[in-house]
């Protein structure tokens, strides 16, 4: 876990990064495909760093207005990052792009799709020469600002080329504090797949920890609780940080129900887990309590919620509200 920041040190999302002490790196031009909450910061951020973006989205907000508009408009060899839902969307993208796209051109997922579907991407791509990269991308609203932490997979020589790229998408500091080429293709979604593992059963230790604070002990400010762990403490963490700024907002949370979605990965997590007789009764637990959310509006499911929404601008649901927020990670 990273060291708390002093809160008046952090952008509010959507502002402009600060790019102070970052290398010189060589301009390159890509295309990104999918300009929603990701996509389109991720457009910015890399904007920002002086390389050209060409953006497309099915709704009419980018540059171009289709996939072969968008391939005609970059040089050869070409790179399409791909920022669309996991599933359908993705596969009917990479099909389109399959056709459109060139020896020597490249495509990059960085959405949430399932790891196992990434050798089917990469040998359908290779069929006409197309290169294929897996990059598993976390960070949500607050990305644009403060990098994304970043997973591959794929082929050193094509890594290499998108350097670059993920240098500029990537936190200040240290590469191998922010990126990572994990393995071969289907490695970076992996890793990511873990990662939100992990980030279930940390966000719900600290929703735990809510409402036994909140039960009717002797506290009698929980957000005060939390906010004087964010400097010293052992489970100092951004998520931490998120936490507090939610209470900070909204003391009770009597804004939100206590509905949390959950993500493929949390699944696709336990399911290797399984499979690999790993136990992990942590991530398992967070998984199934994201379950009872929806049967139970607890205290410490309003806690995920509030934190789902903070990192990721994920929705939430007034009490009454019907939850109809689509799984997109977290």
């Amino acid at each position: 876990m990273r060291p708390a920041r002093p809160r008046d040190s952090r952008p509010e999302p959507g502002h402009a990064p600060r790019r102070g002490g970052r290398r010189e790196e060589r301009d390159v031009q890509l295309g990104m495909v999918g300009l929603g909450r990701m996509g389109g910061n991720m457009a910015e951020r890399l904007r920002a760093a002086g390389h050209e973006v060409v953006g497309y989205a099915n709704d009419g907000s980018g540059d171009v207005a289709s996939l072969a508009d968008l391939v005609k408009a970059l040089a050869a060899p070409r790179t399409v990052w791909l920022m669309v839902p996991a599933g359908e969307a993705t596969h009917s993208t990479v099909n389109s792009l399959a056709d459109l796209l060139e020896a020597g051109d490249l495509v990059v997922d960085g959405g949430n799709s399932k790891f196992t579907d990434d050798a089917v991407h990469a040998e359908l791509l290779d069929t006409t020469g197309v290169r294929y990269v897996d990059c598993g991308v976390s960070g949500g609203v607050w990305g644009r600002t403060e990098g994304y932490g970043l997973m591959a997979g794929g082929d050193a020589g094509d890594i290499e080329r998108l350097l670059p790229v993920f240098d500029a998408l990537r936190p200040e500091g240290p590469r191998e504090e922010g990126f990572v080429h994990a393995g071969p293709v289907g490695a970076g979604h992996y890793a990511k797949m873990v990662h939100n593992g992990v980030e279930y059963g940390l966000m719900q230790a600290y929703a735990e920890g809510y409402e036994l604070l909140s039960a009717g002990g002797p506290v009698d400010n929980v957000g005060a609780v939390m906010k004087a762990w964010s400097r010293g403490t052992v489970v100092r963490s951004w998520l931490l940080d998120l936490m507090v700024r939610a209470l900070e907002a909204d003391p009770h949370l009597d804004q939100i129900t206590g509905y949390a979605e959950d993500s493929g990965e949390g699944r696709w997590t336990v399911d290797e887990a399984i499979v690999h007789a790993v136990p992990a009764p942590v991530i398992s637990a967070a998984l199934f309590a994201r379950f009872a959310s929806r049967q139970v509006d607890s205290p410490a499911m309003k806690a995920v919620a509030a934190l789902r929404a903070q990192f990721g601008g994920h929705a939430t649901h007034k009490a009454g509200e019907a939850a109809n927020e689509p799984p997109t990670g977290g």
